[in-house]
């Protein structure tokens, strides 16, 4: 019994003595080379507060930050060494924290991200596990502002992992959690993802909700689309169910808007009322309430997803039209008629201008 004391006492004494050396050389001689090898794979500036190691074996970097690209507090990962025997690059259980990625499209369309160079035959990187928390991505597009509009994504949480059983297999558990932001905190809505995914079958579960999600502080992008008029208040809140079989991916999506509130515009002496087509087909969508809740099937392929614009256009107002027909017909009449009545108030402002000039 003695004799099992001492063994272990000699292994944790070894396993002590390998942590403290590789803690006092790592800071001094890895430091440098990651630097120097982040600076020169970026072309970006880099900066490093130090770096240790934890058992059982994890290496952790203290505030990376990448020019004015990325930043983050901690990386913490744990190198598989069984990899590097099989020639390959294979870090279990990374983990960033507080990281923070600030994204830039110019006037050209041009992203502000480096163009990586590839030296020779690199050996692939395998990653097993990834956990993020609170991070945050800050996107400025001087593409539809000159001066820059931002979409900021924060409080952002991911955990995904793969499945270790069968050894062979490569599918992927994943839950992705984010908060939409305004440039002063404000919460304006919140998304959430999860599901798993296999790309050797190319199969997918997933279901993607997005909650509360003010959509006017996105008008910018939309412009018109929903509505002529300019929009005070607009929430939208959507679930979609993702599936691939054979990657063929089925996106069936429910989206609702609600709490629309228009701005009101003063209509001057002699001017004819407003006749606005898009705001008049919004209204007409509605329900009584206001709200509009539309349910819509989306076909493409996992591999390579492609929704095109117009396509998405008709299939929204295929939606619509089969939303309107489960209305209940009072609603449905009475809307009617306050459409006829705006068209005639507008034939009735063209002829006062036309008895005017006579």
């Amino acid at each position: 019994m003695k004799k099992v004391t001492k063994i272990i006492i000699w292994v944790i004494t070894v396993i002590v003595c390998i942590f403290v050396i590789l803690n006092l050389t790592v800071p001094f001689f890895v430091k440098k080379i990651v630097v120097e090898q982040i600076e020169e794979n970026f072309k970006e500036k880099a900066s490093l507060d130090g770096i240790n190691i934890t058992p059982p074996f994890s290496i952790n970097l203290i505030n990376l930050k990448i020019g004015d690209l990325f930043h983050v507090d901690r990386v913490s990962v744990s190198p598989n060494i069984f990899g590097f025997f099989a020639g390959k690059i294979v870090l279990n259980d990374l983990a960033l924290v507080n990281p923070v990625i600030t994204l830039e499209q110019y006037s050209d369309g041009k992203l502000n991200l480096p163009q990586l160079e590839q030296k020779g035959k690199q050996p692939p990187v395998y990653i097993t596990g990834l956990v993020l928390r609170n991070g945050r991505v800050i996107f400025n597009d001087k593409r539809v502002n000159p001066e820059g509009f931002k979409t900021i994504l924060g409080r952002i949480n991911a955990d995904i992992s793969r499945v270790m059983f069968p050894l062979t297999s490569v599918k992927t558990n994943f839950k992705v959690s984010a908060d939409f932001l305004k440039t002063d905190g404000q919460k304006i809505g919140s998304i959430i993802f999860s599901g798993w995914l296999d790309f050797r079958p190319k199969a997918m579960d997933g279901v993607l909700t997005v909650k509360n999600l003010d959509i006017t502080y996105f008008s910018p992008y939309y412009g018109n689309f929903i509505s002529s008029k300019k929009l005070l208040s607009a929430k939208l809140n959507t679930s979609a169910s993702l599936k691939s079989r054979n990657n063929n991916l089925d996106i069936l999506t429910n989206l609702r808007l609600s709490d629309l509130v228009y701005a009101r515009e003063e209509q001057g002496e002699g001017e004819l009322p407003e006749l606005s087509l898009t705001r008049n087909a919004l209204d007409f969508f509605t329900d009584t309430q206001g709200n509009l809740n539309l349910e819509f099937d989306i076909n493409t392929k996992l591999d390579n997803p492609n929704i095109d614009i117009a396509q998405l256009k008709k299939i929204i107002l295929k939606a619509a039209a089969k939303n309107l027909a489960n209305q209940n017909p009072e609603d449905l009449i009475k809307k009617i008629n306050d459409n006829i009545g705006q068209f005639k108030a507008f034939g009735k402002g063209l002829e006062k201008i036309f008895k005017d000039k006579k």
